[in-house]
Order: C-alpha cells, then structure tokens, then sequence
C-alpha cells in the first residue's frame, strides 16, 4: 500500500512538472502557439500536452484564442502583475527608478544577484521617445560584466578562490571588447567597488552602453538587498560624466535630498 502511495505521488509530480513545462513554454509564444508546435518543442506526444493544456485551461491560466492555438490566459496575467505590483520592492523601488530615469533621459534598473548572474527586478525606461534598452524585468544577464553584477558580486564574495568557485573555473566570455574576462583583473575591480561604494559598466555587456550602479540598503540586512543602476548610451553621457552624477544618483537612491551643482 506505501508503495503504491509512493508511485501515484510520483506519478502526481512528473505531471505537474509537464504542466508547468507547458505553462512555460506558452509563455515564449505571445501570439499563440499550436498544439503541434507545442508538442514538437517539447518533444512530447501531442495527448500529453493536450491534457496539460486542459488542466491550465480549466485554471484559467492559458486559453485557446482559435483552433489549436493557445496563449497564456487572463488568470495569468493578473496573478502576475497584481503580485509584482504588490511586492515591497515594486513599491519602494519603482519610483526612485522613475525619478532616476525622468533626471537623465536613461533607463534604469533594480538587479539582485542569484549566483553568477543578475536577476532584473524592475526597469524603468525613459520618457520623451529615447532609445529604449532590451533588457526586460525577468531578464539575466552574467554578473561579471555588468554594474549591477559586480556591485552585488563585491558583497558575496570574499576572496578570489570564492569569485572562482561562483563563477566557474573557465574562461569567461568576453562579450565585448572591454569585457573583463581575467579573473584576477575581475577581483580588483569588485575590490574596489566595494570600497568605492559603486560599480561601473564600462560598455562590457553591450557595446555603446555604460553604467553606474548603487547598492540598495535596508534596515534588515548589513548587505545589499538588490543594486540600482543608471545605464546610458555612451555618446550621450560618456562614463566620466555618469560618475560625476553619483551624488544625485545615491541622493535619489536614498530618498534624500538631491545636492545642487555648484
């Protein structure tokens, strides 16, 4: 009898685990997707993700929007935004983003770090029609080589061999030009970040972008929370400038007073 119990509550697992691979994989088709297009990126027999897809359906969290064609549903979308919407980083941390971005004519970011990469929390872009970056909230991206990254990575790390042991013992790639992909070199920069209290992005991630990024405090950790950055394209506020700006970009950051430019 146990072992019977044992092997319906497997049997309850791996089924769940193919529904949420459905639910999953709807969510890489906003304009809908095929039963059979469905079942051949899953490499799973069309019944399978057929009962999936009834089980999501009758949740309310996909739909079929005309024969064979399914999208995430309604129940999805609200489920999400309202719980984005309500989590405490959403709303202390998205007007200091709008604030930030209206001030430069950038976009802006809320990162936290889970293990060698960033995890873009939110993302505010500028208004006025300016030239709009392509991460998006969910997005990630290798922590070595962006501001946001190497920020948080100075907090997590304590020595080289620790930076190695995250990072993994190869060679990282070097996205751009200006990359740093020397490990030694890497950890004097997280060095002095942390003793700077900021971390740049000197066009490593996406050439034509630079960036300066900021720890976000709270009362309940000793460590960052999560980093905010300022990223902005290179012709128009070249690093050195951006740098120059940190005393509004922590200002704002920290809700205090923004200093006045002599």
């Amino acid at each position: 009898m146990v072992a019977t119990d044992a092997a319906a509550d497997d049997a309850r697992v791996v089924g769940s685990d193919r529904v949420l691979a459905v639910l999953i994989e709807l969510g890489a088709h906003p304009r809908g997707v095929s039963l059979d297009d469905l079942a051949a990126a899953m490499r799973s027999p069309k019944s399978t993700v057929h009962r999936a897809l009834a089980s999501l359906r009758k949740a309310g969290l996909a739909a079929q929007i005309s024969r064979g064609t399914y999208v995430l549903g309604d129940e999805f979308f609200r489920l999400a935004f309202h719980n984005y919407a309500e989590r405490p980083e959403a709303v202390r941390i998205t007007p200091v983003l709008e604030e930030l971005a209206a001030r430069f004519g950038e976009t802006t970011h809320y990162a936290v770090l889970d293990g060698p990469e960033v995890v873009y929390r939110a993302k505010v872009d500028p208004p006025g029609g300016a030239v709009r970056l392509t991460s998006v909230v969910g997005g990630r991206n290798p922590a070595y080589r962006t501001a946001v990254g190497k920020l948080l990575l100075s907090y997590r790390v304590g020595d080289r061999d620790e930076l190695r042991d995250l990072l993994g013992a190869g060679a990282l790639e070097q996205r751009t030009p200006r990359t740093i992909t020397d490990l030694g070199r890497l950890w004097d920069e997280l060095r002095l970040s942390k003793e700077r209290g900021y971390a740049v992005d000197d066009q490593e991630n996406e050439v034509g972008v630079n960036c300066v990024a900021v720890p976000v405090q709270s009362e309940e950790h000793t460590s960052p929370t999560g980093a905010i950055s300022v990223s902005a394209l290179a012709f128009r506020i070249p690093l050195p400038q951006l740098v120059a700006e940190l005393p509004a970009i922590r200002a704002i950051v920290r809700r205090e007073p923004v200093p006045t430019t002599q």
